[in-house]
């Protein structure tokens, strides 16, 4: 079975930093999309920031210029820097993932349980 597990969330006064930290075990052939999203209660959760092969870096309009994503040295981990931080930040952040479990067939998405990530002074 293929897990996610998230780290580093937690209160933060505007104008700081946090860096998110998501680790995939299990059956991994390959991670082919490595990604964060969050979501704020009422709200679709969305995209904030992706890396994948071939493609590279994306981000949201709202975080570009204050949020890095970057593989980690450790082999399937994956991070979000988080700088600059507004109020508006605040979200359950998920990691997500489009992983390969065999070596034929397309990869499925996988989701970390969440970490909750607060800015307010």
């Amino acid at each position: 079975q293929v897990q996610l597990v998230e780290s580093g969330g937690g209160l933060v006064q505007p104008g700081g930093s946090l860096r998110l930290s998501c680790a995939a075990s299990g059956k991994i052939v390959s991670i082919n999309v490595m990604a964060w999203y969050r979501q704020i209660p009422g709200k679709q959760r969305e995209l904030v920031a992706s890396i994948s092969h071939g493609v590279g870096t994306d981000y949201s309009d709202s975080v570009k210029g204050r949020f890095t994503i970057s593989r980690g040295n450790v082999e399937k981990t994956w991070y979000l820097q988080m700088n600059s931080l507004k109020p508006e930040d605040t979200a359950v952040y998920y990691c997500h993932a489009d992983i390969s479990t065999s070596s034929w067939g397309w990869g499925s998405p996988y989701w970390g349980q969440g970490t909750q990530v607060t800015v307010s002074s």
